[in-house]
């Protein structure tokens, strides 16, 4: 990798620590990268400030940033390809698994929806005062909310689906008017450098778009802390998120953070026929490396162990391999430590009273590579450690549930409300029960990955909403004018 950012309209070499970007397949070397200073990531926040404050592109009109965005989506979708070689070796994400949609084509395909939502969102709206607030004895007034661009974004995405995660920072805050400041995460920064690469052929103006890539966290708490800076857009785990809160918090930044989940997947009694297939979808879905994966899996009591014997079943023959092998249905996890932290749960859930059913343990034959075995693990409850903290890899606990009620009080029962899923035959009884669960998302009988459909988290899975209307809003300053005369 030859550069280590774009910084006020120019590619440039860092000046920082050199790192190595591993291939978590096989642990070799993809790059070696040397990183920006904390010199350069100072200038990449004083770029984006003047580049927003100078009105070169905060005062487009939304029709003419529409042009330069959607001239800015063709070149990334002329980097395909490239994009789908990063998923496989930078992330590990299996060359034929489905979650390759997002991370290439679905976030490719999404520029242009981006474009449409925002070219059909009014730029003014009327607040519905009463008629006796809008004459009096004095004055008439007419009160309306404007929506403006906000200003500088710090965009800081994760490692499972880098482009994706990041695309949904970048490209809402361009079109809003904002300017921004990327910082990938250190294990997986190559594909960043697409978003630089387009807005250098979209001809954007020098400062709207930077890229900084670091080994460290010094960058990222310039980010999270100048006063230049406006609004943090983060994604990422829950104890970092938190950190982010706190360096925000004394300049009020406004926040947007997507964290963790420990997400419930309740089958209900005419639905449990489909719980042993949750087990093989979860971790052949990139390694479990999902935030809204639902790992927690509720099951009729009587029903525990025939649901038991099916995911083993189900999972016996899944291939286990490289990530550039056509024949791969589970992958790597991201790096050694994310491998350990795998171990590390199986252990406390066996000591806590569960059982491994499958799995739980580093597969034979693979040497090299961060792989973990698709594990299933018969939980005796809810306050299991693997029913309470995000494991991030192919772990799915398996739990039994009394009556309906008791599935969801231990669904709610969690740190966590990133999303959460509901299986039945009878569609007005599961919608009842998605009803009742507290969570940024739930799916009933199905899942979507739109444009158009905001999620988000509630308690420790975050803040503000990402996609759909509120999460493009997120990007802009609403203003109240009242108008007299």
């Amino acid at each position: 990798m030859d550069y280590a950012g774009y910084i006020d309209g120019a590619f440039v070499v860092g000046e920082g620590k050199r790192f190595a970007v591993q291939n978590p397949s096989d642990e070799s070397v993809v790059a070696e990268v040397v990183g920006v200073s904390e010199r350069q990531a100072d200038a990449a926040i004083r770029a984006a400030r003047r580049a927003f404050d100078s009105g070169e592109w905060s005062g487009l009109t939304m029709k003419a940033r529409a042009a330069a965005m959607t001239r800015f989506g063709e070149a990334m979708r002329r980097r395909a390809d490239w994009l789908g070689d990063c998923a496989v070796n930078e992330a590990g994400c299996p060359v034929s698994s489905t979650v390759m949609g997002a991370q290439v084509h679905v976030p490719l395909r999404m520029t242009d929806e981006i474009i449409d939502l925002f070219l059909h969102l009014p730029e003014h709206e009327e607040n519905p005062l009463p008629i006796h607030e809008r004459v009096n004895p004095y004055f008439t007034v007419q009160s309306v909310k404007r929506w403006s661009p906000l200003g500088v974004v710090s965009a800081i995405s994760a490692y499972n689906v880098p482009f994706y995660t990041a695309f949904w920072k970048v490209v809402p805050a361009l079109m809003a008017g904002d300017t921004v400041i990327l910082r990938p995460n250190p294990l997986t920064p190559i594909s960043s450098m697409i978003f630089a690469e387009a807005a250098e052929e979209a001809g954007l103006p020098r400062g709207v778009l930077n890229v900084i890539v670091e080994p460290g966290l010094e960058g990222g708490l310039a980010m999270t802390t100048d006063p230049r800076v406006d609004m943090v857009s983060f994604t990422g785990s829950c104890t970092v998120g938190a950190k982010v809160a706190e360096q925000a918090a004394p300049t009020l930044k406004r926040l947007v953070l997507e964290l963790g989940g420990k997400s419930a997947q309740i089958y209900l009694p005419d639905a449990v026929g489909r719980a042993a297939s949750a087990a093989h979808s979860v971790c052949t879905s990139h390694a479990g490396q999902g935030c809204v994966l639902g790992t927690r899996v509720f099951v009729p009591e009587e029903s525990k162990a025939e649901v038991l014997e099916g995911m083993a079943k189900a999972l016996s023959a899944v291939k286990i391999g490289p990530a550039s092998d056509p024949a791969t249905q589970l992958g790597p996890v991201i790096s050694a430590a994310q491998r350990d932290r795998c171990e590390h749960f199986t252990q406390a859930a066996v000591e806590a009273g569960g059982h491994v059913v499958c799995g739980g343990k580093r597969p034979e034959g693979l040497d090299k590579g961060f792989y973990w075995e698709p594990t299933v693990l018969d939980l005796p409850d809810n306050s299991n450690p693997a029913a309470q903290e995000e494991i991030f890899g192919p772990v799915v606990g398996v739990i039994g549930y009394r009556d309906l009620d008791h599935a969801v009080e231990m669904a709610n029962d969690s740190r966590f409300g990133l999303s959460g899923w509901v299986h039945g035959a009878n569609k007005v009884k599961a919608l009842e029960v998605g009803l009742r669960i507290r969570s940024g998302a739930v799916n009933v009988n199905g899942a979507l990955m739109s444009s158009y459909a905001s999620g988000g988290g509630i308690k420790m899975s975050g803040l503000g909403r990402e996609r759909g209307v509120e999460g493009l809003r997120e990007f802009q300053l609403m203003t109240t004018l009242n108008i007299g005369g």
